[in-house]
């Protein structure tokens, strides 16, 4: 069956699915995007990523195309169309097609462009959630507003080909001797106890499964530390871990070739796995 997929009001088959050559997206990667993850056929953090997305258009004056009531009923009927019981929804709005290639913005008589689509993928029982995974450093060199979602990839996607080149899973980054985060997720390090990352600026992307999962773990009285941690410190934490809408929380066992405390997943990061899903799926829309 083919996918089916959303594209400003309509419901195609995603072979039918065409945008314009010139819109903003495709020329100035003048977007922004979320992803929702599905368990069970039904949203994660749904609330949390309508929040952000409104933030991240007003930080670059896009407009608003849909209120939360329509995003959320597109979002389900996706889901339901395309039978998805575990995986994702991409959802991403440019500012649309102006007719030509102009730095300048369009007027607001030109609508945003609205696509979203489903994406199947494991994610309760993933292979690296168990094993954990392996991650290198590299120098953090994108664009000083990670805090606004936008699909402005692509360094992050040649950091994760840097690590897939050193027989890694993942890059994090670093900025003046510090970790800012990974290519896709929010970076953590766990010693004697203190769950620490880094502090919330427009260094970092403010990620939703982040601030959840922060609240599950002080709710069940586990400390938490926001400062920034160096590559060094990370080496001699105890655990390692990131967290992200379609990893949730996945274990760090090595960091540029050294062993993160016993070299496998720790209690902590395990544990925090488990109450994210599980309190993540009591909120679930």
């Amino acid at each position: 069956m083919s996918r089916i997929v959303y594209l400003n009001g309509e419901y195609l088959p995603e072979a039918d699915a065409k945008i314009s050559i010139f819109d903003r997206g495709f020329v100035f990667a003048d977007a922004v995007y979320e992803v929702t993850s599905v368990i069970g056929g039904k949203l994660m953090d749904f609330e949390g990523h309508f929040a952000r997305l409104q933030r991240s258009l007003n930080e670059l004056d896009m407009q608003h195309p849909l209120t939360r009531e329509e995003l959320l009923s597109i979002h389900r009927e996706l889901v339901e169309k395309n039978g998805v019981s575990e995986g994702m929804v991409y959802l991403q709005i440019s500012r649309g097609n102006p007719g030509d290639r102009d730095f300048l913005f369009p007027s607001d008589e030109v609508a945003p462009t609205v696509v979203m689509f489903t994406q199947v993928a494991n994610l309760l029982d993933s292979p690296k959630a168990k094993t954990g995974i392996k991650v290198i450093s590299v120098d953090d060199i994108r664009w000083g507003r990670r805090d606004i979602k936008t699909v402005q990839l692509l360094y992050p996607s040649m950091a994760k080909m840097m690590a897939k080149k050193a027989g890694a899973d993942d890059s994090w980054l670093v900025q003046d001797g510090f970790v800012t985060e990974g290519t896709a997720n929010n970076a953590y390090i766990v010693k004697n106890g203190k769950i620490i990352t880094r502090q919330l600026s427009n260094d970092i992307l403010h990620g939703i499964t982040r601030a959840a999962l922060l609240k599950y773990a002080a709710e069940a009285q586990m400390e938490v530390v926001e400062r920034n941690f160096t590559i060094a410190e990370a080496q001699a934490a105890d655990e390692a871990f990131i967290t992200g809408a379609s990893t949730f929380v996945t274990p760090v066992v090595e960091i540029d070739g050294t062993a993160i405390g016993a070299g496998k997943p720790g209690p902590v990061a395990l544990r925090l796995r488990e109450l994210y899903i599980d309190e993540g799926r009591k909120a679930a829309l």
